[in-house]
């Protein structure tokens, strides 16, 4: 099926987009670059790049509630292929300001879920080698 368009960009509605854009380039790598104090732009290396764009008073997501507030999206990363490599990161996104929204039983399952500081959920994702 021929393509419509291209994907631009995953946009973030947030709070404080400057301190947002930090956080994910922190995770992700790449620079963010600020269009105005409402928007900035995050190129991701070999990724799509995210955008973060000021939503005053956002409620963020209850995850994993369905119910009230659901989450409308979430970002996935890979944190690497052994079980050393996501307690790495793990550590590291708790460091940088996340917070673990299941990470239990993370042993029998190939990812960690997590709130960004704007409470957004995102997760760190073992990669399965064959």
């Amino acid at each position: 099926m021929p393509a419509v368009a291209r994907l631009r960009s995953i946009v973030i509605d947030c709070p404080d987009p400057h301190a947002l854009a930090d956080f994910y380039a922190r995770i992700s790598g790449g620079t963010p670059k600020a269009q105005d104090d409402d928007w900035v732009v995050l190129p991701v290396p070999d990724g799509p790049r995210l955008s973060f764009q000021r939503a005053p008073g956002l409620t963020p997501p209850e995850w994993p509630r369905a119910d009230r507030n659901a989450q409308q999206f979430h970002v996935d990363f890979d944190a690497g292929s052994t079980w050393e490599e996501m307690d790495a990161a793990h550590e590291k996104v708790l460091a940088l300001g996340a917070r673990p929204l299941d990470v239990e039983d993370s042993e029998k399952k190939d990812f960690r879920v997590y709130a960004d500081p704007a409470g957004h959920p995102f997760c760190l994702c073992r990669i399965e080698h064959a």
